[in-house]
């Protein structure tokens, strides 16, 4: 008795399993040893790649809940070794960018919800309800807490990591800690660097760098001076000068204590 529906155009790779009441729909390619546990539904455009591992109520690669939709052929684009747990939905691309891309190596919790358009980087960690709009932009090793809400259009930068129930609406630079509400800058996030092998002076340069984006008072221009003729030449400077410049919705605002 089959107690799955496996589309016959899908390409499954070898030691692939798939659990009962999962649905494969036609134009689905998923990597060697691959779990899909049961009731999964794969939507046409998925292209799933080797060792991940599906838990069962997610659905991936459905249409963009977008009206602009006018059911244009695009993908939903998932790399390798990722742990995508229950009920986590993931909508394939529209017209503007074509396709929905996440990384390799990443963890996304249960309830996480990845909008068409997105593209999220590879190693991060989405915990559960965190919630991504469309057309985001996650860099590396980022990880986004418990019901953390990000607005259409953010783009997050590597290494950033947020509070549990932050609503995100403007875009946060690389290697901080962003929290409270509006969003705001909470600190470098020195304990995550450290595991991923940073050094103390690398660092240290991070947290001068963003004194002028967030403490000193400077405009936006002033810091990224200071940054260019003190910082522009290493690897950091580099990253968040970048990201400054190409800034989407304009950057998060630095912390202001608040009287109760």
């Amino acid at each position: 008795m089959q107690l799955n529906d496996i589309h016959p155009n899908a390409r499954l790779g070898s030691n692939v399993t798939v659990g009962n009441f999962t649905t494969i729909c036609d134009d689905v390619v998923i990597g060697d040893n691959t779990v899909i546990e049961p009731n999964v539904v794969i939507y046409p455009g998925a292209r799933i790649g080797k060792n991940c591992h599906i838990f069962p109520g997610s659905v991936i690669s459905a249409v963009p809940q977008d009206l602009k939709f006018a059911g244009e052929y695009t993908t939903c684009e998932i790399g390798d070794n990722n742990v995508i747990r229950e009920c986590c939905t993931i909508n394939r691309g529209t017209s503007a960018s074509g396709r929905t891309v996440i990384g390799s190596n990443n963890l996304l919790m249960a309830y996480v919800h990845v909008a068409h358009d997105c593209i999220v980087g590879s190693n991060c960690i989405l915990a559960n309800n965190a919630t991504l709009a469309g057309h985001i932009v996650l860099g590396d090793y980022v990880i986004l807490g418990g019901k953390t809400a990000c607005l259409q259009f953010i783009h997050i930068g590597s290494h950033v990591i947020t509070a549990g129930g932050s609503l995100v609406d403007k875009d946060i630079p690389p290697f901080v800690k962003a929290a409270r509400y509006p969003i705001s800058y909470a600190g470098v996030n020195s304990l995550g660097l450290q595991r991923r092998g940073f050094s103390r002076e690398t660092i240290n340069n991070i947290t001068d760098i963003y004194r002028f984006v967030f403490q000193k008072g400077y405009t936006i221009s002033h810091a990224v001076e200071e940054i260019k003729e003190r910082y522009g030449h290493t690897d950091e400077g580099k990253q968040v000068l970048s990201f400054i410049g190409s800034a989407n919705t304009g950057l998060m605002k630095g912390y202001t204590f608040m009287k109760r």
